[in-house]
């Protein structure tokens, strides 16, 4: 059997964990996780087989980054021709970053599904 110390010990602890717990508000830190890129007004979530959003506007020396929040993979694959770009597949949780240094309107495809598409017009 357990001396009542021990016992209060374990109930103390687990009452200053809650207690910290509970007064201490989520940091951005803490609470972002997955949604700190998708927050970001420069950040392209692939989630349900679609680009969102689906068009995309910024200025000149943007970085765009796409993150895949799909159970499948997808791509993000330049339409033009020659291809500007191109990602490799991009599994859950995975992300594709690019810079748009040049103005423009830049259409787009997931390789593996062709049906979604997107664009970034750059101003």
């Amino acid at each position: 059997m357990r001396s009542p110390s021990h016992a209060m010990r374990r109930f103390c602890a687990g009452f200053v964990t809650v207690c910290a717990a509970v007064a201490l508000p989520a940091s951005p830190a803490m609470s972002a996780g997955a949604t700190t890129a998708v927050s970001d007004p420069n950040t392209v979530r692939i989630d349900n087989f679609t680009f969102a959003p689906a068009t995309l506007t910024v200025p000149v020396g943007t970085k765009i980054t796409w993150v895949n929040r799909d159970n499948e993979p997808h791509t993000v694959t330049s339409q033009a021709n020659p291809r500007e770009f191109a990602s490799a597949a991009l599994d859950t949780g995975d992300t594709f970053v690019r810079t748009f240094d040049k103005p423009g309107t830049y259409a787009y495809y997931c390789a593996i599904h062709p049906h979604m598409t997107g664009v970034i017009i750059v101003k």
